[in-house]
């Protein structure tokens, strides 16, 4: 009795830990993106792409890790440290194949708050002679990289707590005006706290509300204290940067490697501060000393985290939507999905473990992710082998760099911001697409100047949700009598042969950001669908959408004709910029898939933003006034079709 007892309670405990071990794999391959890829990578295909770029991306790395350390009011060499630890944390917890996460501008800007505010500059010089601290360094600096380091622990601990909360569904409220504001406003801040450098000038630590024209009016009032010698060696660096990626960028399906001018500007400069002795001759700054080796971890200082909730808070937001901008961006570019709650886990805890080793916060960065286009990147080994060479950087390169002027960094920066800076071209995009999305850009634009980024931000979130609530009670429904009638028109034995494989969709509200995904999602099941139905079936002839829902009617037809998706656009009464968006992406969708999309009861301005946002081929008319017509130009091309192919017999 007791031997079969024993057996059967042995035979559950197996039971037991094998459920436990598949939910155990289960979780990691759902929680550890790594496992997925790492099995199925091609060594023979991708390997060499991603050593090359991999190599472009970790020059680019150092240079901005070192500016951005300088934005972030703490010594270079931690920024250093933070292109090296955050990008292997997001290789093994993100989803974004192309995203070179690292120091980025925003966020360094952000965290220079807390360092000017709890640890006062006393001197702008890095090199300095009292090297009494940790790694060499004086004990002011080691003061000024804790505060930093604090504010990246808080902000990865919020993203994580955001992860835990499942908050990525709510992503959609950040729309894509908002975040080019945002990020253009803070490009734009981030340019103005340069300018001492690029000037070569002394001048105090300014911030808060309206902080961004008290820096100018302070250059202006002691514009005698401008040094020519920083002035010129940054005119000239600028000029340089500019005219190399211009070409690089000319000539990059003809070159299989671009021109490292990042790295090329460093060494020649290094090279002539060193043997013209600029700093003591010409008194331009420069970087300094900079520590070999990796640091020993060390626990961040809690007791300034209540002094940075501000800050951090500002981290994880603004990191966090930029980030997802872009990897959301890499994920439709090269066709695979990106988990927005996902995400907030891999920079959380790409912000949390590398604050223990002195790092300042990270993020995505678009000038980065951009080059890993550009040089063919397959996979994130890139980001893993710019990872490689960092480290050789930071154990043996590192105190070569002593000599590199910083106004020199300066204009790395500046140049490195030239994408951010471009959104201004948008403004012509929604100017035409939606004057309320315009209206909201150039809000959000002058709230992150006067304010901050996260200011911005919050008001343009805030902003967008107030106008579509305003406007969603005024939106009409559809008739649904018209379309009933529409559907027993067609519903007769004569016309059935015109209507094969075609679908009617109707859009009962307005397509605006709030719905937008809801309505792709529920259209490209319909879609996929049919697509998979390989004999006779039942063939949805009308299908209302409303608030997110799809319900059809059918109507009997066999598979054969090239398939047609008509959208009954009568109920749309009013949209936004990521409607259209979303209305453009099903198009080309669709194309892809050899369906022919045709749009009925168009408004007039919805015309006009999807002619001005995508390409329509003028000999087949998207376009119609009616359904009828919509089906009859069906008909007419499947005639003139068969036509054209009994010609040819």
């Amino acid at each position: 009795m007791m031997t079969g007892a024993k057996r059967k309670r042995s035979a559950v405990w197996r039971k037991i830990q094998a459920v436990r071990f598949e939910d155990i794999k289960v979780w990691c391959m759902r929680r550890l993106p790594i496992f997925k890829w790492v099995p199925v990578y091609n060594w023979k295909e991708n390997l060499i792409p991603d050593t090359v770029s991999g190599t472009m991306l970790a020059i680019q790395q150092v240079t901005q890790g070192l500016a951005f350390a300088v934005l972030s009011s703490v010594h270079p060499v931690f920024g250093l440290y933070g292109s090296f630890f955050p990008v292997v944390i997001y290789a093994i917890f993100g989803m974004g194949r192309h995203v070179a996460t690292g120091t980025f501008a925003l966020t360094s800007l952000i965290s220079a708050n807390a360092v000017e505010r709890l640890v006062p500059s006393v001197s702008t010089n890095f090199t300095t002679s009292n090297n009494s601290g940790v790694l060499g360094l004086s004990e002011f600096e080691m003061q000024r990289i804790g505060v930093a380091a604090a504010v990246s622990f808080l902000g990865g601990i919020i993203q994580v707590a955001m992860f835990m909360l499942q908050l990525g569904s709510a992503t959609f409220l950040l729309t894509e005006p908002v975040i080019s504001a945002m990020t253009t406003g803070a490009a734009t801040h981030v340019v103005t706290s340069q300018v001492k450098y690029l000037l070569g000038m002394k001048m105090p630590y300014i911030s808060g509300p309206l902080g961004f024209f008290h820096i100018y009016a302070y250059i202006f009032e002691n514009i005698r204290s401008v040094q020519l010698e920083a002035l010129l060696l940054s005119l000239l660096s600028i000029v340089v940067l500019v005219l190399v990626k211009e070409l690089n960028e000319k000539f990059q399906r003809n070159i299989k490697v671009v021109l490292p001018i990042d790295l090329v500007l460093i060494i020649a400069t290094s090279v002539a501060c060193y043997y013209a002795d600029m700093e003591y001759v010409y008194g331009l700054e420069v970087v300094g000393h900079i520590p070999e080796g990796l640091p020993s971890p060390k626990t961040p200082p809690m007791n300034v985290l209540p002094e940075v909730v501000t800050e951090a808070f500002g981290v994880a937001l603004v990191g966090y939507v930029a980030s997802l901008a872009l990897a959301k961006a890499s994920a439709k570019k090269f066709k695979y999905t990106v988990d927005d709650n996902q995400e907030f886990l891999a920079h959380g805890l790409s912000n949390v473990i590398p604050s223990f080793f002195f790092c300042i916060p990270s993020a995505a960065a678009m000038g980065r992710t951009a080059l890993l286009y550009s040089t063919g990147a397959k996979t994130q080994v890139a980001c893993l082998i710019s990872c490689v060479l960092i480290l050789v950087v930071i154990c043996a390169i590192g105190p070569m760099l002593y000599w590199l002027p910083m106004c020199v960094l300066a204009s790395i920066i500046v140049v490195g911001l030239k994408g951010m800076l471009m959104q201004f071209r948008d403004l012509k995009k929604y100017w035409n697409v939606n004057k309320v999305d315009w209206s909201i850009w150039v809000t959000t634009y002058v709230f992150t100047i006067c304010f901050a980024a996260n200011v911005g931000l919050l008001y343009g979130v805030v902003c967008t949700v107030v106008i579509v609530i305003f406007r969603f009670p005024r939106a009409k429904t559809l008739n649904l009598k018209n379309v009933k009638e529409v559907e027993y028109k067609y519903k007769t034995e004569d016309n059935c042969e015109s209507l094969k494989q075609v679908k009617i969709v109707s859009v009962n509200n307005p397509l605006v950001f709030l719905n937008a995904r809801k309505f792709q999602a529920d259209l490209i099941k319909i879609i996929q669908k049919d697509t998979m139905s390989s004999q006779c079936e039942q063939n949805t002839l009308l299908c209302s959408f409303s608030n997110g829902s799809c319900h059809g009617e059918s109507l009997q037809s066999c598979h054969g004709e090239r398939r047609a998706l008509i959208l009954d656009c009568s109920g749309l009464n009013f949209f936004d910029y990521t409607g259209v968006s979303v209305l453009l992406q099903i198009y080309m969708d669709c194309k892809n898939r050899h369906i022919d999309v045709l749009l009925a009861h168009c408004k007039a301005s919805l015309i006009k933003a999807m002619q001005y946002g995508g390409n329509f081929e003028s000999e087949n008319p998207v376009f119609f006034e009616s359904i009828s017509s919509a089906i009859d130009a069906i008909q007419i091309h499947r005639n003139y079709s068969k036509f054209s192919e009994q010609s040819e017999v």
